[in-house]
């Protein structure tokens, strides 16, 4: 498959695993109406709140919704889990989600619809080998995304999000430190662009967002010239170069809303066309192209792990039980260390906003 090249990326080979197909649950609207009952009712009972990511199907973020749960990305899926009083939080997304839960509420009971629900991120980061990356290049600051293991996190100095990490990198580039950023190369190479930041890039990539092709989103936009294109940044550098807006996942739905355009070309996971019809039902949203030059499409601009998230899952899980999220004590105590210096960071970066809109 064709991908766009990165430089300043680790020797390291690009890891194998894998790619589960897509199933998608399919549900007649009787069953669909049962089941958010019963997932409902079970909820209360077990003294549980649903959080959602923006890439589960539309069902899964609607009940989480409609249940007093949340929808957003994975650091804000665990952080309203913190401040929500429920004992018991429902993880809707993929494992490494479920374990940011548990890390930053090591006191509550995590269930995930299905703990086989992986990401080619984390599961293109053995912690062994980044552990032995990370010994072979001990000058740098270690800065990992949060689409990680519990394991590589334990080894970082900061966690960051998509929306974060520029700010990160820049604070840390203003110190003179050097980087070693793992695992997204093209996110990566995006925040080294934009901040001019030391980083070495380990050899990672999504699954999703490396589908994007340049070549065929071109041809798009000649046939819709007047629509903004919005791109998240695990996108190649092809598809980057061409965006109106690159940004998080909360960014491409705040662009949605705001921007004066009808008409949307959106480069990342189908699953977010949710939130942003509901942002913005007026206007017009357009699957950025997968499929074209030397594609295989193996996802397809959707996340086959998180898939899995199903409401026949969601029910099995409150039934019985099943899927809860374990991280040892130690590796816990350890791996929140990054996540809370990212906290407290952006927390002293929102006081420093308030304080100059204030004067």
């Amino acid at each position: 498959m064709h991908t766009d090249t990165v430089t300043g990326t680790s020797n390291l080979p690009p890891p194998r695993f894998e790619v589960p197909l897509t199933e998608h649950e399919v549900l007649d609207a009787g069953e669909q109406a049962a089941l958010s009952a019963e997932i409902g009712t079970l909820l209360a009972r077990e003294n549980a709140v649903l959080v959602a990511h923006y890439y589960t199907a539309a069902a899964v973020q609607a009940l989480a919704e409609a249940t007093g749960g949340y929808v957003s990305d994975s650091l804000d899926m665990a952080r309203f889990g913190h401040t929500h009083p429920a004992q018991t939080l429902v993880v809707a997304g993929v494992r490494f989600m479920g374990e940011t839960a548990k890390i930053l509420n090591p006191e509550k009971r995590v269930l995930m619809p299905n703990l086989a629900a992986e990401c080619s991120l984390d599961l293109g980061c053995p912690p062994a080998a980044f552990n032995a990356y990370c010994d072979a290049h001990p000058d740098r600051t270690v800065v990992v995304y949060a689409n990680t293991s519990a394991a590589v996190k334990a080894r970082a100095d900061w966690m960051v999000t998509s929306g974060s990490a520029l700010d990160v990198v820049r604070h840390l580039h203003a110190q003179g430190q050097k980087i070693l950023w793992a695992p997204d190369k093209y996110l990566g190479d995006y925040i080294r662009n934009q901040t001019g930041a030391d980083l070495l890039l380990w050899n990672g990539a999504c699954i999703v967002h490396e589908e994007f092709k340049g070549r065929e989103l071109a041809v798009l936009m000649a046939q819709h010239p007047h629509a903004k294109v919005l791109v998240h940044p695990e996108s190649p550098p092809s598809v980057i170069a061409l965006a109106d807006v690159v940004s998080s996942t909360s960014g491409l739905i705040n662009a949605v809303r705001t921007l004066p355009a009808q008409h949307f070309i959106v480069a990342t996971d189908r699953g977010i066309f949710y939130k942003m019809q509901q942002a913005a039902p007026t206007k017009t949203l357009i699957e950025a192209p997968t499929a074209g030059h030397s594609a295989t499409c193996r996802s397809c601009a959707q996340c086959p792990w998180m898939a899995m998230n199903g409401l026949r899952q969601l029910a099995h899980a409150l039934r019985t039980g099943a899927g809860e999220v374990h991280v040892a004590p130690a590796l816990s105590a350890r791996a929140v260390l990054p996540i809370k210096r990212l906290l407290d960071f952006s927390a002293a970066q929102q006081l420093t906003i308030q304080g100059n809109n204030d004067a």
